[in-house]
């Protein structure tokens, strides 16, 4: 088995990208209208819309309806980011700290609510 991608739906593929593509630094590889995909070194963020989804079950999949995962990004300078994002990171959940852990973390939502954990250790 090989771990492919974390998949996010959403009702604005377009706007979610540009989101991403913009705070992962990454240009999408764009399937069709309704999938994107954003490499990074270390994995692969999917971006699909909500008309592929009863191809897999109805009502499988919500957008801008996650209360549980969170996706993360290992990064060589959390502060550094968060002030070059500034502009677009317009809900920051928690700002850089240090977690008791040692991990330095930026936790914040993307334009769906989605949490992203950007840290270095």
């Amino acid at each position: 088995m090989q771990f492919a991608s974390v998949r996010v739906v959403t009702a604005d593929v377009a706007r979610l990208v540009a989101f991403y593509e913009r705070v992962l630094g990454v240009s999408a590889t764009w399937a069709t209208e309704h999938f994107a995909e954003l490499r990074t070194a270390g994995a692969t963020l999917a971006i699909a819309g909500t008309a592929p989804v009863p191809m897999f079950a109805p009502g499988s999949a919500r957008p801008a309806d996650n209360h549980s995962a969170i996706v993360e990004f290992l990064v060589d300078d959390v502060d550094r980011l968060h002030k070059e994002l500034a502009d677009v990171l317009t809900d920051v959940v928690n700002g850089p700290a240090t977690m008791p852990w040692g991990n330095r973390s930026l936790l914040f939502r993307d334009p769906d609510g989605n949490l992203v954990n950007f840290f270095s250790r």
